[in-house]
């Protein structure tokens, strides 16, 4: 019999594109989506996702609560989803939800987080074929409709996750009805925690156990986008949320792990914020194309190009995938081009991407892909004050951020500045699509 070699994959135009979308979350249950994963561990410091794993597996049956946060688009969902999986594949019943499908993050409450995570909990334990009736909810949602006088058609013998849908999308309805509802919940929350806590959480894990599960735990992605807003108190909301309130976060009987704005990092609330949770918030950085020296960081720019071609060819081997990069640009240094010029941020990698592809097909010309950063780099520019560029400036040359929460907001969570980690080594520096001429 006669073998010939494996024949390299044809691009195939329509999939790449919609493997190219910026706003797509890798996940991770499906075959597919794994194979576009790169793991960027190696260049970003430490392997934080290993981190959060062992945390769990070396505390046994003891809840803990950890805290996750990164830059907007560098990948925190599609690490929190790597997270789900690898537990659950240890036999942990894992329950991952994104706040903003639940909650109104302009304006929230302790007591939504806590009804939130119960209703996410209830549903996925239902699904499993674990219902749980917890009387104390029952006469709560009642006393809650009878106090708005609004209809709240809540079946005593519904699942309790029917239950506080309804209770919650009233509170999403009207802010009227938001206001009531918080006020009687407010001085109830110390009752709800410990309901939840005993007679959902604890009630749980031994139906897990008999399943075969070794524990539970949630994951509550998207609270790093809490609006930085007022509250009544004065505080913004990060600050009343993860300080005011930490203790009651914290004090959930699973394992849980809590994205939070990255802003609490870069403020003087970071003492206090270790102090209530008792554990320091971990940060995942950008992936490094340039080290702090100015010099190429050969790995990280290695793995973005990898990102870029597993997409293209995700059965291939990385090898494979190099050999095939003029497909989809027409030279090697197009493709190092973009993987440069984004900084190492994910998502905006993906941007320029999608738009190149809008724009012509494959194989993307170095005209084409200057044209595209030309635009963003437009887009970006009109929205800095000069002000704003002395500080961009003062970050380029020293590499160290601008402390403050004020200037967090201008500088990191526009994305004009990104932080970065390798080698131990801690630095800052100029979205590099800024200081194109």
């Amino acid at each position: 019999m006669n073998w010939s070699p494996k024949e390299p994959d044809v691009l195939e135009l329509s999939r790449f594109f919609k493997a190219c979308n910026p706003t797509k979350t890798l996940a991770f249950e499906d075959e597919v989506d794994r194979q576009y994963y790169i793991d960027f561990a190696p260049v970003r410091g430490s392997d934080l996702i290993r981190e959060l794993q062992r945390t769990i597996n070396l505390s046994g049956s003891d809840p803990t609560c950890q805290l996750f946060t990164g830059h907007i688009g560098c990948g925190k969902s599609t690490e929190l989803l790597r997270l789900k999986a690898d537990l659950e594949a240890q036999k942990y019943h894992t329950v991952y939800f994104e706040s903003s499908q639940d909650l109104d993050l302009a304006d929230i409450d302790v007591t939504d987080i806590l009804l939130a995570i119960a209703r996410r909990v209830s549903a996925s334990l239902e699904a499993i074929g674990i219902r749980l009736r917890v009387n104390y909810f029952t006469a709560l949602f009642q006393d809650i409709a009878d106090l708005v006088q609004t209809p709240i058609d809540i079946d005593v013998e519904a699942d309790l996750s029917v239950g506080i849908g309804k209770i919650t999308a009233k509170t999403r309805e009207s802010p009227k009805l938001r206001d009531q509802i918080r006020q009687y919940l407010e001085p109830r929350t110390s009752s709800i925690l410990e309901v939840v806590n005993r007679d959902l959480f604890g009630r749980a894990k031994q139906e897990l156990q008999k399943k075969q599960q070794k524990d539970l735990v949630v994951i509550v992605d998207n609270l790093d986008r809490v609006d930085s807003s007022l509250t009544p108190s004065g505080k913004t909301q990060p600050v009343y949320l993860f300080i005011d309130r930490g203790e009651q976060l914290k004090r959930l009987n699973c394992h849980v792990v809590y994205t939070i704005p990255m802003v609490l990092v870069f403020s003087n609330y970071m003492n206090p914020l270790i102090n209530r949770f008792g554990t320091d918030p971990r940060v995942l950085p950008m992936v490094p194309v340039k080290l702090s020296d100015g010099r190429d960081c050969d790995m990280g720019i290695a793995l973005l190009r990898q990102m870029v071609l597993a997409r293209a060819f995700p059965a291939e081997n990385p090898i494979k995938r190099l050999e095939s990069v003029t497909q989809i640009f027409d030279q090697a240094d197009t493709l190092d081009r973009l993987c440069r010029i984004s900084g190492g941020h994910v998502r905006n990698l993906l941007v320029l991407l999608h738009r190149c592809i809008l724009q012509e097909n494959p194989p993307i010309s170095r005209t084409c892909l200057e044209r595209i950063i030309t635009q963003r780099r437009n887009e970006l520019r009109l929205a800095i004050t000069e002000d704003e560029w002395q500080l961009l400036l003062q970050v380029a040359q020293q590499k160290r951020d601008v402390r403050g929460e004020e200037e967090y907001q201008l500088l990191l969570r526009s994305m004009f500045v990104f932080e970065y980690r390798y080698e131990s080594k801690l630095w800052f520096d100029v979205n590099p699509i800024l200081m194109e001429p």
